[in-house]
């Protein structure tokens, strides 16, 4: 099993693998270009949104810049929005579902390293993927963390950090988040 295998698989595997340092690298040079292009409305952006995150909707809209680590493991549902400055570090998949809207400076992370400070400056690492509902709204600054499945028509606050799972019509906030309102 290769390292990009096992890392999307949620094992164990080694950030610094040669085969992941070359993928990241590529997928780095599209990400730049792609936030180099002023008009969205070019065959240009279309062809290189398509190279970086093959699972896009052509419905779904992407705000630059955005910064995306492997755009592989992205799935962009219909009437998705991404705003400014997003991080969407997919070393597990990321699925964001339709009509859903994200906040500028939300981030995304996917990785986790390990607590033993040796494994860790090895290089190892896990992943655990994140899945977001329709029609999800996720304030500006919201970091969601590891494994984290956001629930149809959830809210998450501004600036919130969310470590748990977040229920179906939740509305959370703080850090950590937390429940603050259910909606009808």
């Amino acid at each position: 099993m290769t390292e990009f295998q096992k890392m999307i698989a949620g094992q164990e595997y080694d950030c610094l693998a040669s085969e992941l340092l070359s993928l990241r690298a590529q997928q780095q040079r599209l990400n730049r270009q792609l936030n180099q292009i002023i008009d969205q409305d070019t065959p240009e952006y279309s062809q290189l949104c398509q190279q970086l995150i093959p699972h896009k909707s052509p419905a779904a809209t992407i705000s630059t810049p955005i910064f995306i680590s492997y755009g592989a493991n992205l799935s962009l549902a219909d009437k998705v929005f991404i705003n400014v400055n997003v991080t969407l570090q997919d070393n597990a998949p990321i699925s964001i579902g339709e009509q859903t809207m994200v906040g500028p400076n939300a981030q995304f992370y996917t990785s986790s390293h390990p607590l033993d400070a040796e494994l860790r400056c090895s290089g190892i690492e896990t992943a655990k993927a994140i899945r977001v509902g329709k029609r999800v709204w996720i304030g500006g600054g919201a970091i969601i963390m590891p494994g984290v499945t956001i629930g149809d028509d959830a809210i998450v606050g501004a600036g919130a950090v969310v470590t748990k799972n977040v229920a179906a019509k939740t509305v959370v906030a703080g850090n950590p988040a937390k429940p603050i309102r259910q909606l009808i």
